[in-house]
Order: C-alpha cells, then sequence, then structure tokens
C-alpha cells in the first residue's frame, strides 16, 4: 500500500527563473578557478609585500631576516599555485573532463 503511494507521488518543482547555474559541476570549475586566481594574486601580493618590508628595513638584521621569510613563503606559495594549476590541467587532460574553464552566468539584479 504505501508503495503505491510513493510511486503515485509526482513533485514538479520549477528551476526558480532568478539562477542561471543549470549545472553543478559548471559551479564547481568556476570556483576552482577563481579559487586558483585568488590564491595566486594573494601570493603575489605577499611577495610585493616582503620586497617593500625588505627595501624598508634599513639593514636591521630582524627586518630583513622578517622579509626574506616573507619572500620565500610567497615565492613557495607561488610554486604551489602552479602545481595545482597544473595537476587540475593534467586531470583534465586523462580523464576527458572539465575542471578549470567552466562558465557561469549569474542572474542579472532587478
Amino acid at each position: 500500500m504505501a508503495e503505491n503511494l510513493l510511486a503515485q507521488a509526482n513533485l514538479n518543482i520549477p528551476q526558480p527563473t532568478n539562477v542561471a547555474i543549470t549545472d553543478f559541476g559548471k559551479l564547481i570549475s568556476a570556483l576552482v578557478g577563481t579559487l586558483l586566481i585568488i590564491a595566486a594574486l594573494l601570493a603575489f601580493l605577499y611577495l610585493i609585500l616582503g620586497g617593500i618590508q625588505w627595501i624598508t628595513s634599513g639593514g636591521d638584521k630582524a627586518g630583513m631576516e622578517a622579509a626574506r621569510n616573507k619572500i620565500t613563503h610567497a615565492i613557495v606559495g607561488l610554486i604551489i599555485v602552479g602545481a595545482a594549476w597544473a595537476i587540475m590541467i593534467l586531470v583534465q587532460n586523462f580523464l576527458g573532463i572539465t575542471i578549470i574553464g567552466g562558465s557561469i552566468s549569474f542572474p542579472k539584479p532587478f
């Protein structure tokens, strides 16, 4: 009896009109690409801040050491972001899926 009731239940849920995302994979793809770009920009900004700190240290050993550490960490961060991007491209090519490069059209404001 309960099986008949479940089989007869027909839910029609329409897609919201203000949401343009029709594929969850495209959303993930756009988020991964966006996060890689943001990470690269932040690492580059950190590198610039380390350079500025190096210049303004005025020969102070502690300041130069902190600046050198900041520059080293920024370069390691850029290498990690580049490696993550390269791994994503390899996975895309081997599996034939799109991880980076999906496009999403956001809803337009009223």
